[in-house]
């Protein structure tokens, strides 16, 4: 009786397994447990050999024997089958171990850990959304342009442009570190200059006009919302730091007795510790903040649960509601409000200025500042912001009072 389809299906386990033939040394072997595998029974060198065609029924009868038939064509030309097998499983296990998200998450551990949270979780998210689906099984040797490219496009298509470059970005640099590493030869990105959709980098909206921004204080101070939010956005203004900086303040990096905020430097965009002077009008905020957060870890916690700081929208949404949408005014666009205002109106040094925005700023020497360089002037100039963000404030508030005038240091 011919070995059939319906044969294999219907086989039912026994108390010890037992073989049920097929043909040509092709037979399906029924375990106890009622699973069901591929056998083929074959001679090489004068020994007898088994090998492993598959398991039923992922492996129907007629892939088993297709299988079946590449062997005998192996054994045909004096090759071992079981030989080639592993050669084979060795091969993949070698691909896993330098496939592009094996080598990614290397790349990451080495090169990523002193780098801020922010900027780690960023480029995280871009590997797990847009690089591993597409290219992260690959091994990274055998990449190609094209197969790169589909991937960014996959990004540039749903109108992420900026987001396209710099997945392109970690991309490079994570095939220089396999080519640095030995398992790969060279950097697939290069060849795709111009293969992206030309990026305009869209400057976010800031205020810098002194007395619209008077304005913008006075809604602040207007705000109806949680205390939380209200004091997140009172300080954007006087601390201009990085919206992401802000919101993740914790208490433990306020240092009342000398009056500043301490930023460790994993929390910081250039991976440098940073330290921002705290005025007379930001310690009243943070300290009338701490009668409701104090016993936190986060400054600004957020009203899902205290272990996690206050949403990256918390500030925005806010601004969105008292009426100042993303092309008039966004939370970074605090950081531009202090730069153009400290330089063109109160004229405090720019290096002052860049040292305070925590931006890369070095000597004539090009040996970068540390971050107590400055820091007596850099004290002085943040209170003379907060000073003259009141005088604008209080100039919106009335028609009858006229703004300080503010001098920086020359």
């Amino acid at each position: 009786m011919p070995f059939t389809a319906i044969v294999a299906n219907q086989a039912q386990p026994k108390s010890r397994a037992y073989k049920l033939a097929v043909e040509k040394g092709l037979y399906l072997q029924v375990m106890p447990n009622g699973s069901k595998y591929w056998r083929l029974k074959y001679r090489f060198g004068g020994k007898e050999n088994v090998l492993a065609l598959g398991v039923h029924p992922e492996t129907n009868l007629k892939l088993a024997r297709e299988k079946r038939e590449e062997a005998r064509k192996l054994l045909s030309n004096g090759i071992d089958p079981s030989d080639v097998k592993r050669a084979q499983k060795a091969y993949q296990c070698e691909a896993a171990g330098n496939s592009f998200q094996a080598i990614a998450l290397e790349w990451f551990a080495r090169k990523m850990a002193d780098k801020s949270q922010g900027h780690q979780d960023r480029t995280m998210r871009a590997l797990e959304k847009d690089l591993f689906p597409m290219i992260g099984s690959h091994p990274i040797g055998d990449i190609t342009p094209p197969q790169l490219l589909a991937a960014l496009r996959r990004i540039e298509s749903r109108g992420a442009v900026e987001t396209a470059y710099r997945a392109k970005q970690t991309a490079g640099q994570i095939f220089r570190y396999a080519v640095a590493t030995g398992r790969a030869e060279r950097d697939p990105s290069h060849d795709l200059k111009g293969a992206l959709a030309i990026h305009k980098k869209k400057h976010l909206a800031a205020i810098t006009d002194p007395k619209e921004v008077g304005k913008l204080l006075l809604a602040i101070d207007q705000y109806i919302g949680t205390p939380t939010v209200k004091a997140a956005l009172q300080l954007s203004p006087l601390l201009f730091q990085r919206p992401g900086e802000i919101r993740q303040m914790e208490w433990a990096e306020i240092d009342w007795e000398k009056e500043q905020w301490e930023l460790p430097a994993e929390k910081m965009k250039m991976g440098q510790p940073h330290i921002v002077p705290l005025s007379k009008q930001s310690l009243g905020i943070l300290q009338d903040i701490q009668r409701l957060n104090g016993n936190r870890r986060y400054v600004f916690p957020s009203a899902r649960g205290a272990s996690r700081p206050l949403s990256e929208n918390g500030v925005r949404t806010a601004l969105r509601t008292m009426g100042y949408d993303n092309d008039t005014m966004t939370p970074h666009g605090f950081r531009a409000m202090a730069r153009t205002i400290l330089d063109e109106v109160l004229g405090f040094r720019p290096d002052h200025i860049e040292h305070q925005l925590a931006h890369a700023v070095r000597d004539p020497n090009g040996h970068a500042y540390n971050r107590t360089k400055h820091l007596d002037q850099r004290r002085k100039m943040m209170q003379s912001w907060a000073d003259y963000l009141n005088s604008l404030k209080l100039e919106a508030s009335t028609s009858n009072v006229v703004a300080g005038k503010f001098k920086g240091s020359a």
